[in-house]
């Protein structure tokens, strides 16, 4: 059985994407693991508590966490385990999924702001940073199963076939058909190929739709063809920047992932 893992603060987006992790664990037939970096407040930290103080505290969010695991597994019905560490968030996912071997992980995302845009959060910086495949859960989104799915990906560098294969096997085992929504920087405007498709989509039993836009108007183009053909997920492929780089230069995926009502699963090449 594959193990998720879902990350929470308590906040209104990581609760409700806890609640979406449940359901797709219970869909799928995986675990559940809940996680909880546990980090004192801003007065808390500038206090000198003794230790004894800090332990009642690591001791109150480990029963709180438990808590919530099994009102959960009743819920849904569902094997939920549960892990709190006083670690950086980012940092202890790392050692989370290499321990139980997870296939994802599944994080929320607060409605967009400013704040996101300049300054990124938790959940961006998982994106940008960590190995594995994340799923970022808008607060609004609620898994009503997985009817249709969009894969956006780079016409010269990625292999959609073997990604959407590994993801199938090693991620979410969808069958839900797919549009491949291909991003080519000599593309002059968005344009319908299905003509093109090649035969190994459907050798691989890939049901898509081939759409391709160029790389400016990708963010905008996406939005607009995820409400056009009803997808409940987007893929996509997040791309190392060198330093310099990536002062000036705004992931897409990461502009996506704080713009979006349905769910982006970020699968780096690396995992």
């Amino acid at each position: 059985m594959k193990t998720i893992i879902a990350a929470t603060d308590y906040s209104p987006a990581a609760e409700n994407a806890v609640t979406y992790a449940a359901a797709l664990a219970k869909h799928f037939n995986y675990r559940l693991l809940l996680f909880n970096a546990f980090s004192l407040s801003l007065h808390e930290s500038n206090t000198l508590l003794p230790a004894s103080t800090v332990s009642d505290l690591e001791a109150k969010n480990q029963d709180r966490l438990a808590q919530q695991a099994a009102i959960t597994a009743l819920i849904h019905d569902i094997t939920v385990s549960y892990e709190t560490s006083y670690t950086p968030v980012t940092d202890e996912l790392q050692n989370l999924v290499k321990k139980h071997n997870a296939s994802l992980v599944v994080l929320g995302m607060a409605p967009e702001s400013q704040d996101q845009w300049v300054l990124g959060n938790t959940t961006t910086t998982a994106i940008k940073n960590l190995a594995f495949p994340v799923l970022v859960v808008p607060i609004g989104a609620r898994f009503k199963g997985l009817k249709k799915i969009m894969l956006a990906c780079d016409v010269a560098n990625d292999q959609p076939v073997q990604l959407l294969s590994m993801i199938r096997n090693e991620v979410i085992a969808f069958e839900s058909p797919v549009e491949i929504f291909y991003v080519n920087k000599e593309a002059a405007e968005i344009k319908p190929v299905q003509d093109t498709v090649p035969h190994n989509f459907q050798a691989a039993g890939i049901d898509c739709v081939y759409r391709e836009t160029n790389s400016n108007k990708i963010v905008a183009e996406l939005k607009k063809e995820l409400i056009t053909c009803g997808a409940e997920l987007l893929i996509m492929i997040p791309k190392k920047h060198g330093f310099w780089s990536s002062l000036l230069h705004r992931s897409k995926t990461r502009q996506m992932a704080t713009g979006l009502n349905i769910p982006l699963l970020a699968v780096p090449m690396s995992s």
